[in-house]
């Protein structure tokens, strides 16, 4: 006698196509492939037209599932992006962001047109999908990437913005086919998008951290559930407003992020963990959604617009944009080539479907086959176009931590710094770089925790645990002391 239930075939599946997909990461990580070709390539392999182990054909369904595992990437890309980086790549972004997007999308639909000959609504219709950068696919660069904060902020901001952008050009094309709308209902149409999103993520952004720092709500394990439930309601809020619900959830992300220092790092790796799942989960759907036959036909026009987006597109859009903003010829060149196309434009290519447009299948393959081109090629030379521009930095050397503890409620935080033989600190005993503020509380040596005395000596690889008044610059102040700015005790 046994029990089967419906679903448990599928909970197998799904746990093998994880754990597959978790290990095909770990080896692209090895060999310095983007894991999105492989989660991609394992979606081909299960589905129709591979081993015929799993069959999705519907894109709306593709399409809801993947507005949901756009969402928590974005979440999460807001949730660790820092305040300071904001405030350094703000104006440039944000004009990568909108402008650069609007540029792309002219020159590629414009060059679509002539390679293609087709209507020039669908070689505009192609432009519109590619024209923005993937946000999962460049936060997972800048995570293995040593870049710079002013490079890494800049392409932060331009891929966790530049989406609504792309968004709002795809299905105000879309409704040109529908019907004609005039100028002046394009501009209301950009205003609401752009707008009410920042509007509404930024209310309920203020308002959700309001309520993580002064809710107790018991065990630490419910917070980032309330932070997701943040995330839902902004995007929710927006979408019923006629807003972006995709750039309201990533304002929302930032507010949280940067306001909530007490639960901050339990609500990050919560997120983390879901924005990674739903990475691996949705290029494997869109991997699912493509027959690799119809990629065939599309291969060489593919090429020729691929070539046209990453060698001229993306880089008179990066020039246009940023020359006023005082970037070196090197900086250019590199945020040129890191125009990274991920799942983001695979899965605006099923809106024409879902509409019901006629070119709906040919947009979807080109769009396909030009992000395959842009991971393989781009997403495989980011470290050397970065060494060749010298455009290579060591990684931050401080983090904040804000777990559940007790001096919460006593108006404190801690922070941590990571020793390394860049700074001062390394090879001093404590009794000589005491900070000025705040107290050595531990140090994390190995599979060791050390109670400090004035007599322990700082080693490369040492976390050193600062507990810090709650204050606007505690980051900076440990961060200075770190790095010898300021006078021991």
């Amino acid at each position: 006698m046994s029990i089967q239930l419906p679903a448990d075939r599928w909970i197998l599946a799904a746990a093998l196509l994880l754990v597959a997909a978790i290990l095909a990461a770990g080896f692209a990580q090895r060999i310095r492939m983007p894991g999105l070709l492989l989660f991609l390539g394992l979606g081909m392999l299960i589905s129709d037209e591979g081993l015929g182990l799993v069959s999705l054909s519907d894109p709306e369904i593709a399409q809801m599932v993947g507005t949901a595992a756009l969402l928590l990437i974005l979440y999460e890309g807001g949730l660790t992006t820092k305040p300071r980086d904001i405030r350094k790549a703000a104006a440039p972004g944000l004009t990568l962001a909108t402008v650069a997007v609007v540029i792309t999308a002219a020159v590629l639909g414009g060059a679509t047109y002539l390679i293609l000959n087709v209507d020039l609504l669908t070689a505009l219709l192609i432009g519109a999908v590619v024209a923005s950068t993937d946000a999962a696919a460049v936060f997972a660069m800048l995570r293995r990437a040593p870049l710079p904060r002013k490079m890494s902020a800049l392409l932060e901001v331009e891929s966790g913005a530049n989406d609504p952008m792309a968004i709002m050009l795809t299905v105000g094309l879309i409704a040109t086919w529908t019907s004609s709308p005039p100028a002046g209902e394009w501009a209301t149409f950009a205003v609401t998008q752009l707008g009410g999103g920042l509007l509404i993520g930024a209310l309920v952004g203020l308002a959700g951290s309001r309520l993580l720092l002064v809710t107790t709500l018991g065990p630490a394990g419910v917070y980032p559930v309330l932070a997701l439930g943040i995330a839902g309601l902004s995007y929710g809020l927006a979408a019923a407003g006629g807003a972006s619900g995709f750039l309201a959830v990533y304002v929302a992300g930032l507010i949280v992020g940067a306001k909530v220092p007490l639960h901050r790092r339990g609500i990050r790796t919560f997120h983390e963990g879901l924005a990674n799942t739903a990475e691996v989960a949705l290029f494997l759907m869109l991997g699912m959604l493509v027959f690799p036959s119809n990629l065939i036909d599309v291969a060489l026009p593919g090429l020729a617009i691929a070539a046209v987006l990453i060698l001229v597109a993306r880089p008179l859009a990066v020039v246009c944009c940023l020359i006023w903003f005082k970037f070196t010829w090197r900086e250019l060149t590199f945020v040129s080539w890191v125009g990274l196309r991920g799942a983001v434009p695979i899965f605006l290519a099923t809106f024409p479907a879902v509409a019901g447009y006629p070119d709906g299948n040919l947009i979807f393959n080109i769009v396909f086959f030009v992000v395959l081109v842009s991971a393989l090629v781009q997403g495989m030379s980011i470290r050397t176009a970065a060494k060749w521009l010298d455009l290579t930095e060591k990684a931050d050397v401080w983090s904040p931590v804000a777990e559940e503890l007790p001096i919460g409620d006593l108006n404190a935080e801690l922070v941590q710094v990571r020793v390394t033989t860049q700074l001062p600190i390394e090879g001093k005993y404590l009794s000589e770089v005491m900070p000025p503020v705040g107290l050595i509380t531990a140090i994390n040596r190995g599979p060791r925790l050390l109670i400090p005395t004035p007599r322990t000596k700082l080693r490369e690889g040492d976390l050193v645990i600062v507990a810090m008044p709650r204050r606007p610059d505690a980051n900076k102040i440990v961060t200075a002391w770190a790095k010898g700015e300021l006078d021991p005790k």
